[in-house]
């Protein structure tokens, strides 16, 4: 190929198409941490601002979306009024805003790689697409390629992780791009769907809300705004509850090999169920029918007991035990995860749904663990006691998502140079990685009654028989994760035993606790075990999510930046103005469930099932019927003028409407 029809006129550009005369294949990765795996699993042979070369190929790459769908105002009238900021005022008579051709337009940061990788695809006969293996990560290369009109063929290179062994499968396995068009139309559909939704009910419920005497400009969107709901949900529930009191009983046993605390229980089960009253004058009367009195044990069970071992992080997990044990938010675990992964290279990458791992990688731990010791040298005993050997559940190809699960690497980076936050969240994934390598939790369940006459009392104990896992729990945590259990005499069935002494108890009971970053974090992945709506629950399966691992952290971040959320301590709770949204909004914007119905399309979309337009038509069905219905709710809206966006999960600002 001439270098005269490459347009950029660089020295470098020059030199690395004349390096070769003619370029092979054009690898476009999704970032350029993956254009760097490929391109050393390929040989680099020059490196230039934008590109590598490696022999015949190129590997150029993306950062992330470098395309976004065009705002409102490329679709409204041009004789709408403008701002004094040149932005088109919102009129009620504009909605719903539905284009019939939709425009993607550069981002702004990115502009010059756009252009680099405009260059690079003027000059390829081939290219090979490898983004990540995903929806997105499909979307994004493909949308570039549609971008710039490329029409030579494509083919599609398909990696869940960036260790070498897993670059040389795929490099060693391309395939025909056109076999994952669904993937890309499911991402397309998703796009378009959730413009139309919040843009166009963004601007419905800003307008409403000022003719109502409000002067916020809200947002609406359909991952925050289900998201927002739910907190406010929970703390409406927190602060309706209504503590209830109870009574039950609590004796000191003595047998003859020693003594042991035991509770009033209902003779029923295997070893009862504690008794608890609401008249404290019945456990007052158990204490007096127990005490200084002797009975005969009439049950007594052992039963053995497995804990698997945990499997490693995924950033959903790693961000409930980070904001546990620390009180992280998403964001500051994101941002430590990803420090971890892009700038220490000390962990892979973080944004990911699943824990498990390639089958492949468990032959490089005997080099991790080598180079936990390097990183940090006290972890060398713990680390010392694992068994590489040893294969957990972890290690399952057919489990693999896009991503695989958080683990350390065989970098051996400084320790010191992490920050506190670093550290801890670092050490979070080194210790469930650690975990793999240890046997299973076992230990025997031992419960026994004690029945005198009339009344019976029971008692539970745990007996550890092989510690496992939970070692390194104890080793990197300080024994934070040895559970304190009670250890009862050896006993059998007929034995006596006196009562010592009894005590009445009382109990009250608790609120639900407001959510923290990482429950709620935790709540958008299993909307189906959290959801307070019985209606909603029905609905809901498991896998239903709301946002993705890559998008919760900014969901939160950008309800708390809008004013919807705040901190208070390690809770996170509604304001205000987040209620008065939320109370105002119709039923079906903020259920989970729209979204949960959304994702069900999108994966018929996927499997080719439904076209991406009868989905889109869907959600434009949609808005319509809500904004059709959208003055049925008279009286202000008590909410005062607040930082806002024009409707996207994470948009811009404006800062009047009309």
């Amino acid at each position: 190929m001439c270098v005269d029809r490459f347009v950029d006129t660089t020295t470098d550009s020059v030199r690395a198409l004349g390096f070769r005369g003619d370029m092979g294949r054009l690898f476009v990765a999704e970032k350029p941490s993956v254009a760097e795996a490929i391109a050393e699993a390929l040989g680099v042979t020059q490196r230039f601002a934008g590109y590598l070369l490696c022999g015949e190929d190129a590997v150029t790459w993306c950062y992330g979306h470098m395309l976004e769908l065009a705002d409102p105002d490329a679709y409204t009238p041009e004789d709408v009024p403008r701002l004094r900021t040149g932005r088109k005022i919102w009129r009620r008579e504009d909605l719903p805003i539905v284009p019939e051709k939709w425009k993607l337009i550069p981002k702004g940061r990115v502009k010059k790689q756009l252009a680099q990788v405009g260059r690079l695809l003027k000059s390829s006969t081939m290219v090979v697409h490898a983004g990540d293996p995903d929806r997105e990560g499909q979307l994004l290369v493909d949308e570039v390629l549609a971008h710039f009109d490329y029409v030579q063929p494509v083919l599609r290179y398909w990696a869940s992780a960036q260790d070498p062994a897993s670059v040389r499968r795929a490099l060693a396995d391309l395939r025909d791009n056109r076999d994952y068009t669904g993937l890309a139309e499911a991402a397309r559909g998703r796009q378009r769907a959730d413009w139309l939704l919040g843009m166009n009910l963004s601007r419905e419920f800003t307008l409403r809300a000022r003719r109502a005497g409000g002067n916020a400009v809200l947002s609406v969107g359909r991952v925050q705004t289900p998201t927002l709901a739910m907190v406010v949900a929970r703390d409406v529930q927190v602060e309706a509850y209504c503590p209830q009191h109870s009574y039950s009983v609590e004796a000191e046993l003595q047998h003859a090999e020693g003594h042991f605390l035991a509770q009033w229980c209902q003779l029923e089960g295997e070893s009862g169920r504690i008794q608890q009253v609401a008249d404290f004058t019945s456990a007052d009367g158990v204490v007096k029918g127990v005490e200084g009195q002797v009975g005969r044990v009439s049950r007594c069970s052992r039963t053995p007991c497995t804990t698997p071992t945990p499997l490693p992080l995924t950033l959903c997990s790693l961000t409930v035990e980070a904001s546990r044990l620390y009180g992280y938010n998403a964001q500051e675990v994101l941002d430590a995860a990803q420090a971890l992964y892009a700038v220490h290279k000390l962990s892979t990458y973080p944004r990911t749904e699943s824990a498990y791992l390639p089958e492949h990688q468990h032959a490089d731990a005997p080099r991790v663990l080598a180079a936990l010791c390097k990183v940090n040298g006290t972890w060398s005993a713990i680390v010392g006691r694992a068994n590489p050997s040893l294969r957990s559940a972890a290690w399952n190809d057919s489990k693999v998502e896009a991503h695989h699960g958080i683990v350390p690497t065989v970098h051996e980076g400084k320790y010191g140079a992490l920050s506190e936050r670093e550290r801890h969240v670092y050490g979070l994934i080194v210790q469930h990685y650690l975990m793999q390598f240890f046997a299973a939790h076992t230990y025997a369940k031992v419960a026994v009654m004690v029945e005198f006459e009339g009344v019976a009392l029971s008692a539970t104990g745990t007996v550890h028989t092989c510690e496992g896992f939970r070692a390194v729990l104890a080793a990197m945590q300080g024994g934070a994760g040895a559970r304190v259990t009670s250890a009862l005499p050896e006993m059998a069935v007929g034995d006596t035993v006196r009562c010592k002494t009894a005590r009445r108890k009382e109990q009250q009971t608790r609120s639900p606790k407001r959510f923290t970053e990482g429950t709620l974090v935790q709540a958008m992945q299993q909307l189906h075990q959290w959801s307070l709506d019985a209606g909603e629950r029905k609905l809901l399966r498991e896998g239903d999510t709301l946002g993705t691992s890559a998008t919760r952290a900014a969901i939160i971040g950008e309800l708390k930046r809008r004013g919807y959320l705040q901190t208070q301590g390690r809770s996170i709770v509604s304001t205000p103005l987040g209620r008065d949204v939320v109370r105002r909004l119709p039923a079906s914007v903020k259920s989970p469930v729209l979204t949960a119905l959304f994702e069900r399309m999108l994966s018929e979309v996927e499997s080719g099932k439904c076209s991406m337009d009868a989905f889109v038509a869907k959600q434009v069905a949609f808005v319509r019927s809500v904004i059709g219905v959208a003055d049925g709710d008279d009286g202000p809206w008590g909410v005062k003028n607040v930082k806002g966006g024009v409707g996207r999960e994470k948009g811009g600002k404006c800062d009047k409407v009309g």
